[in-house]
């Protein structure tokens, strides 16, 4: 099966938001309780997008989003502007093939190439399969949290994994450009 891989647009809501549902309802890598309907996620997504972070889906060979991933930021305070943070959403019938590596590999390069420095990972539930899928693309595991949300009966931990992108911290950022003028207005 031929996986294409391309911005996010607007037009993408729906997909998205189903599948962003499905996560919320059967999942833990989300720790809201009720799915955001359209608006909600219409709204989180031009902010994302506003600011010039990559947001992009994977789609089959017919033109059937299989899954989508995003950069935001990881804090909201200046000095975190060269930290970003990834959030991969699949489809049930997805998951399991590959496409989660494609989308994240594609945001690594694309969140390297705009000059962010890092790139950390969030994972609720502490889920094997995505500290798994982080690690085969380079995150090395920082930190766990235990006992950090409650959801389909049970307490769940958070891992946080971590990658270098491009220099990491061993030069100083470029303040003139991006991610540098991520300043608050």
């Amino acid at each position: 099966m031929t996986i294409h891989l391309r911005n996010a647009s607007l037009s993408d809501i729906p997909n998205i938001t189903t599948i962003y549902r499905d996560s919320v309802l059967n999942g833990t890598a989300s720790y809201e309780l009720t799915p955001p309907d359209e608006a909600e996620m219409t709204d989180r997504f031009t902010g994302i997008i506003n600011k010039g972070y990559p947001y992009i889906v994977a789609e089959s060979e017919n033109g059937q989003m299989l899954g989508y991933a995003y950069a935001s930021a990881f804090r909201t305070r200046p000095a975190y502007r060269w930290l970003v943070e990834d959030s991969i959403y699949l489809a049930p019938s997805a998951q399991g093939r590959g496409i989660g590596k494609l989308l994240l590999r594609e945001l690594v390069e694309r969140c390297t190439a705009l000059g962010f420095r890092q790139m950390v990972a969030v994972i609720g539930g502490a889920s094997p399969a995505s500290a798994g899928l982080h690690s085969a693309l380079g995150f090395r595991m920082v930190g766990t949290m235990t006992g950090t949300g409650f959801k389909h009966g049970q307490w769940l931990d958070t891992i946080f994994m971590q990658r270098e992108l491009g220099e990491g911290n061993n030069t100083d950022p470029d303040t003139g450009t991006y991610p540098g003028s991520l300043l608050p207005a």
